[in-house]
């Protein structure tokens, strides 16, 4: 049996239909039961009236409920098929439930139907929006899928073993098996034995060895499970029921949840037990887990501002031993569902269960980065995939940053008791990791460029960092989104600003983006081409024409500026014709072209004395296209050119 947190819920809560009048003196005890968490016993009430032709829309959903709580979905698809057949209109809460049953048995077409309908009636609802915002989440799961050898750990019995953590070279876990007390109870919510504490040697392979009880003094007569230890192995955090020293319980006699601490005195013994000060005898905390610096625990609790049946909090250890305010871990983790087990890696990297996130079916493992800053601004939640999930619960996830092995617990097919301990191998990275780096150079000399500032802009150009190019002219950004489309601006003193787009990889490596810079100056001398220079076009001309063209008149316009700054500049204007006509033809039209460009610069401004121009007929052509070859209209078009040479500066 699992203590997962939310199945102890106030049921009142979360009841698809209210309480009808009952058939019978006998659905009336199943109702008492149902009341009191005893699941076990109320769906045998409740099934043997069933069988005796008692039959009522809210027995059915109580039944259904009672084995949905109980985490066996099979049997609590079948309730709620029948439900559903003879009465679908129910409260939404019952189209989630029948939704996460149907995923259970693989009818995934029909879940996602049941999520539509669930989406209509409550659209608010956090699980209905990110169901609404992941309608593929079948396509996510499975490209995450793959990556991980799961084996059975070796310490499971016919009872419930579920919720490993680590303990230096040991795992301690949690476990309902038989250890041959008389005094053992019977917990009648699940049919089994109360969980204790027992702990596991970590073979080499992952496997566990020999089995023992851990902690004579943590361990009662009612509930331990989820143990968070420090690193030094001196203190540890576990889940209790609400009771200590002989006393507990709340003023219904239910056994709630806490969290409690414990440390170990001179004789190495587990002592100074003592219930964390955010506990309450009106709800309840459970399954600590500490960040990889200490300084912060994790929790799962339905406390007040809980958004769904329980959430995922978190509150900082301060140097002194106490406690902080306890913060919400927030939406993007939290829903209207559950949250439950979490547990931090030694990179931030925090995992937990959810039926409320997009899933298999049950409890599903999800993983997402903690924020550098602390804040709750989780940016990213996936679905771990298969086979760490299954249509079944999966929960209790913990790994070894370092040797990528780790465990996971399941009541998943195939098991041998209701929850088992399952070991695992991560074979790769669920995260696609990507660097967007590049070299800065000059357009023209390609010469590197240091001390370039770099500039990265999201779609909605919203700056998100900037560095600087080093000595090489090398530039890198880390933590860019895989997919993701960016932009870049680069910016040198004495260079034009250049803005480029990129797309990041959808896979883990390193996306290049080289940029080249233009020089806003250039040196130039006697006898260069300020078509070079200034990256003026070639002014061009139409065939047999010498009239100065639209697109001409613009580049000659940037020639204007530039002998507008220069003073003392003198050019000579050479035009050139293609081959087709005669030479002395073509001698005369490259004349009038040259002399129509620098008539349009006097007439702009230009004095007369610094400008010259000639005309070179086809002498100088800048391809194969001479009398007699066959050449396209556009290699014609590249002969009839004018020049700009500087003649005096």
């Amino acid at each position: 049996m699992k203590n997962k947190i939310t199945y102890l819920v106030l049921l009142a809560i979360t009841c698809v239909t209210s309480y009808a009048q009952v058939a019978s003196k006998k659905e009336a005890k199943g109702d008492k039961e149902y009341a009191k968490y005893a699941y076990i016993d109320a769906i045998k009430t409740y099934e043997r009236i069933y069988e005796k032709g008692y039959k009522s829309s809210d027995m059915l959903i109580k039944i259904g409920n009672a084995y949905y709580f109980n985490a066996e979905l099979e049997k609590a698809n079948k309730w709620y098929a029948e439900l559903y057949a003879t009465a679908p209109d129910q409260e939404p809460e019952f189209y989630y439930r029948f939704a996460q049953t149907l995923k259970a048995v693989k009818d995934n077409d029909k879940s996602d139907a049941m999520m539509a309908v669930f989406v209509q009636k409550k659209g608010g609802d956090t699980r209905a929006k990110i169901f609404a915002k992941n309608r593929d989440y079948l396509a996510e799961i499975k490209s995450n899928s793959g990556r991980y050898k799961i084996e059975n750990a070796g310490i499971n019995t016919q009872y419930s073993e579920y919720g490993t953590t680590f303990m230096g070279t040991k795992v301690v876990f949690s476990s309902a098996r038989d250890t041959g007390n008389f005094s053992k109870r019977i917990h009648t919510w699940t049919g089994q034995y109360f969980t204790n504490l027992y702990d596991s040697p970590i073979s080499e392979d992952g496997s566990l060895g020999a089995v023992g009880k851990f902690g004579k003094k943590i361990n009662t007569k009612y509930h331990e499970d989820t143990p968070a230890f420090t690193k030094d192995g001196k203190t540890v955090y576990f889940t209790r029921n609400n009771y200590l020293d002989g006393r507990g319980f709340d003023t219904s006699k239910v056994t709630l949840l806490k969290i409690y601490k414990a440390t170990v005195d001179k004789e190495g013994q587990w002592n100074n037990i003592t219930a964390l000060p955010f506990n309450s005898d009106s709800y309840q905390t459970a399954h600590p887990a500490l960040s990889p610096d200490e300084k912060t625990l994790y929790f799962a609790s339905d406390m007040p501002g809980t958004r769904g049946q329980s959430d995922l909090f978190k509150v900082k250890i301060n140097d002194d031993g106490s406690f902080g305010t306890t913060e919400n871990l927030g939406d993007s983790i939290n829903t209207e569902g559950r949250e439950t087990f979490p547990f931090i890696s030694d990179d931030n990297e925090l995992y937990f269960a959810s039926d409320g996130q997009p899933g298999l079916g049950g409890l599903d493992i999800y993983i997402t980065k903690i924020p550098k800053d602390g804040s709750t601004n989780f940016k990213e939640v996936l679905n771990v995939g298969e086979e760490a999930n299954s249509p079944k619960d999966d929960f209790a996830f913990i790994i070894n940053f370092k040797t990528k092995k780790g465990f996971l617990s399941s009541n998943r097919d195939g098991g041998q008791g209701s929850d088992d301990i399952y070991k695992f191998v991560e074979t790769k990275p669920i995260w696609c990791e990507q660097v967007l780096l590049g070299v800065i150079t000059d357009e023209d000399t390609k010469a590197v460029l240091p001390n370039t500032k770099l500039q990265l802009f999201d779609d909605n150009f919203n700056k998100i960092k900037e560095t600087t190019s080093d000595v090489e002219g090398k530039y890198e950004f880390t933590e860019v989104v895989c997919g993701t489309k960016y932009y870049v601006r680069a910016s040198l003193e004495e260079y034009t600003t250049k803005e480029v787009p990129v797309t990041i990889g959808k896979e883990t490596g390193n996306t290049k983006l080289n940029i080249e810079l233009t020089s806003e100056g250039c040196k130039v001398k006697v006898g260069d081409d300020l078509a070079d220079c200034f990256k003026i076009n070639i002014i061009y001309f139409d065939l047999d024409k010498w009239n100065i063209r639209p697109d001409a008149a613009v580049d000659l316009a940037k020639l204007l500026d530039v002998l507008n700054q220069n003073p003392s500049m003198k050019i000579n204007i050479r035009s050139h014709t293609d081959s087709r006509a005669s030479f002395s033809y073509n001698d005369k039209l490259s004349n009038r072209r040259a002399k129509s460009t620098k008539d349009w610069l006097i007439k702009n401004g230009i004095a007369t004395d610094r400008l010259t121009s000639e005309g070179l007929g086809e002498n100088e052509l800048v391809n194969k296209c001479s009398d007699g070859a066959k050449c396209t209209e556009a290699e014609h078009q590249l002969n009839r050119r004018s020049e700009f040479i500087i003649i005096a500066l």
